[in-house]
């Protein structure tokens, strides 16, 4: 019964056109796992980045969306620049910006580096189209060392990348 209830309820949302949530497990720069994101399409369109997170540095950090998805460590290059389908410059209050990739700081706190926050992103979807996170391949979702200044471009001087997840279908 549970089993025909979790079928019928999954197609109602296909039916309405809800994509599913996708679940992304992020690593460090050694490989070691510190937590997942949960993506789910945002009521108002975009989406919505539900990070589970532990065992990184406290402070504000950035989070992006980046172009590949590919997180080889240690340095992240693989994952490319941000997700940037529509060519502007990096940073959310930069007047020609944002890249669809860029996103809000969120705080790590505590002993054990943890962090449980809802990042929004209103540029990219979990649907088909040149906005999407699935795009060419996917893309990765990358946290950077330190806080976006929200300007700089192209990368808002988030430092290093130091923890990747690929966000693929």
């Amino acid at each position: 019964m549970i089993q025909h209830t979790a079928i019928i309820a999954f197609l109602a949302l296909a039916s309405l056109g809800v994509a599913a949530p996708v679940k992304v497990q992020l690593k460090d720069s050694m490989g070691k796992p510190v937590g997942t994101a949960t993506i789910t399409e945002a009521k108002r369109g975009g989406v919505l980045i539900h990070l589970k997170l532990h065992g990184l540095p406290v402070g504000e950090h950035a989070a992006h969306i980046h172009a590949v998805a590919k997180c080889e460590g240690p340095a992240f290059t693989t994952a490319g620049g941000h997700f940037n389908p529509d060519m502007k410059q990096h940073g959310l209050d930069n007047e020609f910006g944002p890249h669809a990739g860029d996103m809000a700081n969120f705080t790590v706190a505590g002993k054990k580096g943890k962090a449980n926050a809802t990042l929004v992103n209103t540029r990219v979807t979990l649907t088909d189209g040149p906005h999407s996170v699935f795009t060419n391949g996917g893309t990765a979702l990358m946290i950077h060392a330190q806080k976006d200044d929200m300007h700089t471009d192209p990368t808002g001087n988030a430092g290093a990348r130091i923890a990747c997840g690929t966000i693929t279908k």
